[in-house]
């Protein structure tokens, strides 16, 4: 059990462990709310990333600035051994689950009008946190629409 506020019950490790994911998703929209999307440097999988490193995770990126297309991007995917971001994800160990499974702090992919795809962190209450091309000045709160995948981010 994990120390409560006075007066409070102990805080379970499940309990502790959605507090954690809550936190990051909070901290991933604060961010990343603020950056104009620019591939290669403000992208989604660079705002994943941040995100999983926040709760524990080593995630290994090309540097910033290396990729400035999807092409460029997809090279560099490739260059790393994956033929996609999915895959990549699925590399690291991190569980698919069914999207209307995800909760707070868990990653979603969502179509694109490019191979890449667009990753976006869940918010909690059906809402997720990322970039959307109506809103180009930084990472918003939006409904999935037609999520394709899901993994679930456990707290390390």
């Amino acid at each position: 059990m994990f120390a409560a506020p006075e007066g409070m019950p102990p805080v379970s490790h499940s309990e502790h462990m959605l507090i954690r994911k809550r936190d990051a998703a909070q901290a991933t929209l604060d961010r990343w709310s603020k950056r104009a999307h620019k591939l290669g440097t403000a992208d989604c999988v660079r705002m994943a990333a941040a995100h999983l490193r926040s709760l524990g995770y080593t995630v290994k990126l090309p540097p910033s600035g290396s990729y400035r297309t999807v092409n460029s991007a997809l090279k560099a995917l490739k260059a790393a051994g994956h033929d996609s971001i999915p895959a990549a994800l699925d590399a690291m160990g991190l569980e698919r689950i069914a999207p209307a499974e995800a909760i707070v702090g868990d990653i979603i992919q969502m179509p694109a009008e490019h191979a890449l795809g667009a990753l976006v962190v869940v918010m909690g209450n059906g809402r997720v946190a990322g970039w959307h091309d109506d809103y180009a000045d930084g990472v918003v709160v939006m409904q999935p629409l037609t999520p394709l995948a899901a993994w679930r981010v456990v707290p390390r």
